[in-house]
């Protein structure tokens, strides 16, 4: 598996979880720790970015999921 090819299926979950507990892009921006550009969340989603392992740590929390669940692919 490529690199694009993990992220796109990273930010497929991210997307599918947010989706499934009913949370907007901005909502999930919103309840993370720290800045974050909310156009990151649409970059990351999309596997258009490499986020780091702090802030997919902060998107599992904001999304009250563990990390692991987010990179299970």
């Amino acid at each position: 598996m490529d690199k694009s090819e993990i992220l796109k299926k990273v930010g497929k979950r991210i997307k599918e979880v947010r989706l499934q507990n009913g949370i907007s892009q901005a909502d999930l921006v919103g309840r993370m720790q720290g800045e974050i550009d909310p156009t990151n969340i649409s970059r990351i989603e999309s596997g258009r970015t490499n986020p780091t392992v702090f802030t997919l740590f902060r998107i599992a929390e904001a999304l009250e999921v563990k990390a692991k669940d987010l990179l299970d692919l």
